[in-house]
């Protein structure tokens, strides 16, 4: 699942970038990295461990934001008999990294890859992440190679996964790939993930599962001030996560049917999560019909459109209750009795970033010694279990992390803009002060505080008038009132 990215483009980006510093430095996240993780890293960058079987004639290439560098996976799909073959080479991340090493302690520390608006905080040294571990394109490195057989509905009829060198052909962006797709210009390779991608996304929608195409937020300036803009996703996006989800269901049925291994869990929602959504539906103007059920509606939205995308940011709140579990039937630890992630209908596992996110070298050396016959590492099965605790901090991290960043965002949008009326819907009420709720604004799409006076209650579910009463960018908060 893609975590929302902001992009600030404004008119005085020397004052954003001071802030944002002083965001991090009061998170007190770790921006240096120690000496002793550096030299690690220069050493152990020219000598990682290397597997021996070869697949460097396969064509692959990998599909990223254009610029990037952290390249977790790179992907080879060709056509077998009326089905399909999908190779996956995934970043082999342990083959650089020392159990007990300094890397390894501080990747425990740091648990993933942080994102800013200005910059990023990652999981590994730059020299693993960006250069030797990193899938760059006319580069040998060792991967996690899954081979994936589809039939010709997309349905998986063999999952296999093993060490090997590798050699990605070319670095594509999504832009790039979709303007191909659309011109009549692709290769085969191309035509054949769109091919592919729709009919995963035509197996998930039989599943009842549903993928959220989350826009990218950006800041623009207009006017002296700021607005907010979104990157609609391309289908493009879509197809290529299709693959990665693929990969992470067939490394959870692997774990599951081993007794051991890490998944990603999802619990269905509560009603009051989908009452709340059809609350900001009405705010934003997104027709939701009764009788439709949810994951039909997303399918319907456009996320071109700024309302629509507006409303996808918001079905986020729906993965929150998102987290790991660890389960190793040797350690008397039995696998979840519901495995299953509620957005995906199927069990899951992260696996495929393991560049940006620690859990996925776990979940990789489980697959790859369940896949070759061989035992778990010795330091997996010893830190298995606490994983979990250590991704749910991480998670908390990086949702305040991505808090502080919409709200800074959000106060510089509507800095000098106090006392302005805005429309609104109420989307949520706090149960114990009905004075105090949650409303969403149709234009900017901002999500913020609204507190009414003691005579009046704020009416849940209305279109209401709003005036700004604060918008402070260096406390990060924004507050409204009733007009």
């Amino acid at each position: 699942m893609p975590r929302q990215q902001l992009r600030i483009r404004a008119a005085d980006t020397a004052r954003i970038n001071r802030e944002l510093v002083e965001l991090r430095e009061g998170l007190g996240l770790p921006t240096a990295w120690p000496a002793e993780v550096l030299a690690e890293a220069d050493r152990v960058a020219g000598v990682p461990r290397l597997p021996e079987f070869d697949a460097t004639d396969l064509a692959l290439f990998t599909l990223d934001p254009p610029g990037s560098m952290d390249l977790d996976q790179a992907m080879s799909l060709s056509r077998r008999g009326s089905g399909y073959r999908v190779h996956y080479a995934i970043a082999d991340v342990a083959a650089f990294v020392q159990p007990g090493g300094t890397i390894d302690a501080e990747a425990r520390r740091r648990v993933e890859t942080l994102y800013f608006p200005d910059t990023r905080v990652p999981l590994h040294p730059p020299r693993i992440s960006e250069a030797a571990a990193s899938l760059l394109p006319g580069e040998l490195r060792p991967a996690l190679l899954w081979q994936l057989d589809l039939d010709a509905d997309g349905t998986v009829l063999l999952a296999d996964v093993r060490r090997a060198m590798v050699r990605s052909r070319r670095r594509l962006d999504y832009e790039g790939v979709q303007r191909a797709i659309d011109s009549g210009a692709a290769d085969q390779q191309l035509r054949l993930l769109a091919e592919i991608g729709r009919l995963r996304e035509a197996r998930e929608a039989d599943r009842g599962g549903v993928s959220l195409p989350i826009p990218e937020q950006e800041v623009e300036p207009l006017d002296g001030g700021y607005r907010l803009a979104y990157r609609a996703p391309h289908p493009a996006d879509g197809w290529n996560a299709q693959i990665s989800l693929l990969t992470g269901m067939a490394a959870a049925d692997l774990m599951l049917d081993a007794g051991v291994g890490l998944l990603r869990t999802l619990p269905a929602a509560p009603a009051t999560a989908y009452d709340r959504l059809r609350r900001t539906a009405l705010a934003l103007e997104v027709d939701w019909p009764q009788g439709t059920p949810y994951p039909a509606l997303i399918r319907s939205l456009d996320p071109g459109r700024s309302n629509h995308a507006a409303f996808l940011k918001e079905c986020a709140g729906l993965l929150r209750g998102a987290g790991y579990h660890a389960f190793d039937s040797a350690q008397g630890v039995a696998p979840p009795a519901d495995p299953g992630h509620a957005a995906l209908a199927a069990p899951y596992a992260h696996c495929t970033a393991p560049l940006r996110r620690l859990a996925d070298r776990y979940a990789q050396e489980i697959c790859a010694a369940i896949a070759g016959g061989t035992d778990v590492p010795q330091w997996v099965r010893e830190q298995l279990l606490g994983v979990p605790a250590l991704m749910a901090a991480g998670d908390r991290r990086a949702h305040e992390v991505d808090r502080a960043c919409v709200d800074l965002v959000e106060a510089e949008l509507l800095r000098g803009r106090e006392g302005e009326r805005f429309d609104a819907v109420v989307i949520d009420i706090d149960e114990r002060r009905p004075t105090s709720g949650t409303i969403q604004l149709r234009e900017p799409a901002v999500v913020a505080r609204c507190e009414a006076d003691q005579a009046a209650h704020l009416p849940l579910g209305e279109r209401i008038k709003v005036r700004l009463t604060l918008a402070d960018p260096v406390a990060r908060a924004v507050r409204f009132a009733p007009a």
